[in-house]
């Protein structure tokens, strides 16, 4: 199974160069670009771990292809996804975010149903993955 988060999630990955397309996209409109890794894709998960910090003063896309490589050498087994943030209202407001990398077999999610009162259904989706300890998930 795939995981379709963010832009672009229903076409095949992104090479690096259209990653370098985007990331000047990005650049070119002043919005502050990121890194996050996580072993944990679920939907409702929107904390993911952070590959240094934001680089609100880069004007280079080379300069993040380069932290995206660093952080795939360390994570490579992991989802890693960039984002770029547009603070030109006063806040940070996400503009854009899409995985960078992907492991290399995708487990997929489960779907658990419970019943309630009154013949009521609640669905509620839990990755197979999460049946592994955090860190070994996709090794």
């Amino acid at each position: 199974m795939r995981v379709t988060q963010g832009c672009f999630s229903f076409l095949p990955d992104l090479t690096d160069e259209q990653i370098l397309a985007q990331v000047q996209f990005c650049l070119s409109r002043n919005w502050a670009v990121n890194i996050e890794f996580t072993d944990d894709p679920h939907p409702r998960n929107t904390f993911w771990e952070m590959w240094g910090l934001p680089m609100f003063d880069l004007r280079d896309a080379k300069g993040v292809l380069m932290e995206v490589n660093a952080c795939r050498k360390i994570y490579g087994d992991r989802y890693i996804r960039l984002s770029a943030f547009d603070s030109s209202h006063g806040w940070e407001s996400v503009r854009i975010s899409f995985i960078v990398n992907r492991p290399a077999n995708e487990d997929g999610f489960r779907l658990e149903r419970q019943e309630g009162a009154g013949r009521s259904m609640r669905y509620s989706t839990r990755p197979y993955s999460s049946a592994k300890p955090e860190g070994k998930r996709y090794s």
